[in-house]
């Protein structure tokens, strides 16, 4: 519980103080925007066989923050993680503080179609493994802020389950100045197996409809 609590107050902090941070020129943001359409297309949707989840629909500063979270090296530095490290390299190329605004800006105004549900499992298992999940992702897995969880209805299932497994595998969560990454890791083991993450990946899918 004062885990939790730690988290919420770091989150509000950080919430007051980049607040209105990501209201950067949209238009500026298309051209830096293009290195990205690479792996995650031109309009934010995403390409499994790229390893690139979808962008499009989550919020800026959930966005801004793996981006800060890749260049200070709290993402993409622990063995075995490919993704992570080639995501990195890609964050790298974006720097200062305007140029990943503008970009996060021009993410904000794509609008691809829905995503398309890849995994399966047992939604009506899945929704009660989620009841841990809502306190910092929302009911309908909408996100909040203040909590410091991101959006998860609509992403890509595919992608949510290799992060959960991640934070298994000791991927992701591992710094130790990432305090969300360290929260999430200690609530993702109440996901036994890759059965229980099926299970709350499908639930999250029927949320997104």
């Amino acid at each position: 519980m004062k885990s939790l609590v730690r988290v919420a107050a770091t989150a509000i902090v950080f919430s007051l103080c980049t607040a209105g941070a990501w209201a950067g020129d949209a238009a500026a943001g298309k051209g830096s925007y293009l290195v990205c359409s690479a792996c995650h297309g031109q309009n934010g949707e995403g390409n499994a066989a790229l390893n690139a989840p979808r962008l499009a629909g989550q919020e800026g500063w959930y966005i801004k923050r793996q981006l800060a979270a890749y260049n200070a090296g709290m993402r993409g530095t622990q063995p075995g993680d490919m993704y992570g490290m080639q995501m990195r390299n890609m964050a790298n190329s974006v720097s200062g503080e305007a140029a990943i605004d503008n970009l996060i800006a021009y993410i904000g105004t794509l609008e691809p179609p829905a995503s398309t549900p890849t995994v399966s499992g047992d939604a009506a298992v899945g929704k009660a493994l989620y009841a841990v999940c809502v306190a910092c992702h929302g009911a309908q897995a909408e996100g909040l802020e203040q909590m410091g969880g991101p959006r998860l209805a609509g992403q890509s299932d595919w992608y949510l389950v290799r992060q959960l497994q991640n934070y298994k595998k000791g991927l992701r969560g591992y710094h130790e100045k990432d305090s969300f990454g360290r929260q999430m890791e200690s609530m993702v083991g109440t996901l036994v197996d890759d059965a229980a993450i099926n299970n709350v990946v499908a639930y999250i899918n029927s949320l997104a409809k």
